[in-house]
């Protein structure tokens, strides 16, 4: 059996920020900026908070079966709240969305590959 990849990504806002914490996120948004995003498997976070309280979370996981993106999916979304928590950082409207990379749709340079390979 192959190993499948997941990408998943972890939704939601920041809820309740004190002035402290919100300064906090701010000193540090240039490390959590949208350009710098990527799926990672110890999750890569990015917001903007001077803009809107939205942030998200993008996580790499694997498993060898389709339905591994569920406990894939889990581990994500416990590792966002853990994160949260350990700062102190409250939130709200907390949801995700996985991905099998063995599923996706092939793009038009993929599927010319494949049929030059054939």
């Amino acid at each position: 059996m192959s190993t499948r990849t997941f990408r998943i990504t972890v939704r939601g806002e920041f809820d309740g920020l004190d002035a402290g914490q919100r300064a906090e996120l701010l000193a540090r948004a240039a490390e959590h900026d949208m350009l710098r995003a990527a799926f990672t498997p110890e999750g890569n976070l990015s917001y903007d908070v001077a803009a809107r309280p939205a942030f998200t979370f993008r996580f790499l996981d694997s498993g060898e079966a389709e339905e591994d993106i569920l406990e894939a999916t889990e581990r994500a979304e416990e590792a966002a709240r853990a994160w949260l928590a350990e700062r102190g950082y409250g939130y709200k409207h907390l949801r995700s969305q996985a991905e099998d990379l063995s599923q996706a749709a092939l793009g038009k340079r993929q599927r010319r590959a494949a049929r030059n390979q054939g």
